[in-house]
């Protein structure tokens, strides 16, 4: 399916791995020209060269710590305008409530919570003075689950499912869409890793990590391309009357 995304240009924060760069390689499929934002400048160079070597786009690579609004403002202006932002960044540590130290907390939220939040702040006004535009917030099931040994995560999440839906219901009357995905647990390589950590535990024997995603629907995580596959989805006008929804995929889990 021709998504009719030739020609714009992405803005993806978490570009260089997991669901940031699987979806980086659907929108250079379908045509888009990417900047794809991360702190390690060398993955992000990798992902960048791997994207080129299959894809005729354009790629550019901004190297930062999204954690400040103005290290946020600063990545906005120079990427300049884009059609899409996919806010990606961020991952929140696991914990119950008195678990998680009041300084990681903080630290996580600053990255993925007022990250989205300050990106939003940066380019929807571009978007609204253009009348064309799509936000992406790539959020996680826990914001609707509310695990307890996840409670930084979930009431982080909460927050930005929040936000994608009052800005979602705005978006329509500046011409825009923003819509959000929360995905269930990714095969990413951080997941893998864990799962392995807890093969090793569990098991004695770290091979067998995928033995641990038995119980899950089709016995498996997702995987990252199913994932970006719907970001690129709700960006394109295929799906051209959703804005402020927030689309569970976690396969029923």
């Amino acid at each position: 399916m021709d998504l009719h995304l030739a020609g714009k240009h992405a803005l993806i924060t978490g570009g260089s791995k997991g669901i940031g760069r699987a979806a980086a390689m659907t929108l250079a499929e379908e045509g888009c020209h990417l900047t794809l934002v991360a702190r390690d400048a060398a993955t992000l160079d990798a992902t960048a060269a791997a994207i080129r070597a299959r894809f005729q786009v354009n790629v550019r690579g901004i190297a930062a710590d999204l954690s400040s609004d103005a290290a946020v403002r600063t990545v906005a202006d120079q990427a300049g305008d884009c059609d899409i932002l996919v806010n990606n960044a961020g991952a929140i540590p696991p914990g119950e409530i008195t678990a998680v130290a009041d300084e990681t907390w903080r630290r996580a939220w600053d990255l993925k919570v007022f990250g989205f939040i300050s990106f939003c702040r940066a380019v929807y006004p571009r978007m609204a003075a253009r009348k064309s535009g799509v936000i992406v917030n790539v959020v996680g099931a826990a914001g609707e689950q509310f695990p307890p040994n996840y409670i930084a995560g979930a009431t982080g999440n909460a927050a930005l499912m929040a936000l994608t839906r009052a800005l979602g219901k705005q978006a329509p009357r500046d011409g825009l869409r923003v819509v959000g995905i929360n995905p269930g647990p990714v095969a990413t390589e951080r997941l893998v890793m864990l799962q392995k950590a807890r093969a090793k535990e569990q098991f004695g024997d770290e091979a067998r990590w995928s033995e641990l995603f038995a119980p899950m629907p089709f016995g498996r995580a997702a995987t990252p391309e199913e994932i970006g596959n719907a970001v690129a989805f709700l960006a394109s006008d295929r799906s051209g009357y959703t804005s402020g929804t927030v689309l569970t995929i976690n396969a029923g889990g």
